[in-house]
């Protein structure tokens, strides 16, 4: 699934096309994806785009007579930018005609993504998808005391605390192992046990693990790839993810996998202990 870091470079990549462009036609397939698409998104045709933003894995595109979409990748969902007479392939599910001569299409073989048509007037960041999100990592709000009262009562593990969207969007399965594995944090630690230093350190890594996966494109697991079709190359920079039954590449240690809901984490037992 996309995380964060290929959700915004999945932004970065349409925006070019997009921004300040309008609609000129939109093609509806007739597969549902994970909700069926509205008929209503026939309404964008005649309007500008003038805002294309990112909350959590979420991506909000706006228009000038108020309307939105938002749109969720799933698991294996990514936009296309096209020439406007490309043709339509096989997974193609959206489509949106520019008045620039481009086009830009969700391909999603897996149909589990989201493209939801919010009406003029509404507030997208009102809608019952994005309105119990937490905090954005890159944001200030994201802070080791944040993280202190959010979880001085929790004694689930701090991998899972993490990963929990109503607490910190986009710290995904890939980054939450890197990170602690950064941060010399056993995953399976009770997340009220993690102190307020290792909080400061832990924070610190994410914010830096999510830019610089940003700036290389995202992290190919199984098959993303930006909107211009290339892969991300931050695969290459992982210690831990993945890497099962492998060295570590501090210690030499074997890395270690287990379960954690219903997720596979991976760490070093001797630089997490």
């Amino acid at each position: 699934m996309p995380e964060l870091p290929e959700v915004e470079v999945t932004k970065m990549g349409i925006s070019p096309a997009l921004l300040h462009a309008t609609v000129t036609d939109v093609f509806i397939g007739e597969k549902s994806l994970r909700v069926p698409l509205s008929q209503d998104l026939v309404l964008l045709k005649g309007h500008k785009v003038t805002d294309i933003a990112r909350r959590g894995k979420y991506i909000v595109i706006s228009f000038d007579d108020t309307s939105s979409i938002i749109v969720h990748l799933g698991m294996t969902g990514h936009f296309k930018v096209q020439d406007a007479n490309a043709p339509l392939i096989l997974h193609d599910h959206f489509r949106m005609y520019l008045d620039n001569g481009q086009s830009i299409t969700l391909n999603d073989a897996r149909r589990f993504g989201l493209v939801i048509y919010i009406r003029a007037g509404d507030n997208p960041y009102e809608n019952k998808f994005l309105k119990v999100l937490g905090v954005e990592p890159f944001s200030d709000n994201f802070n080791a005391t944040y993280l202190l009262n959010k979880f001085k009562n929790k004694s689930i593990a701090i991998k899972v605390a993490i990963m929990d969207s109503h607490i910190v969007v986009g710290v995904g399965n890939i980054y939450a192992s890197e990170s602690l594995f950064l941060s010399g944090i056993d995953p399976t630690t009770k997340s009220c046990d993690v102190k307020k230093e290792q909080l400061e350190k832990l924070v610190d890594i994410i914010k830096d693990l999510l830019k610089k996966s940003i700036a290389m494109g995202g992290t190919t697991i199984r098959d993303f790839s930006g909107a211009d079709g290339k892969p991300g190359y931050f695969v290459q920079n992982l210690f831990v993810y993945g890497h099962e039954g492998e060295p570590c590449k501090v210690c030499n240690t074997p890395i270690v996998a287990i379960e954690q809901g219903q997720r596979r984490t991976y760490f070093c037992p001797h630089c997490q202990k």
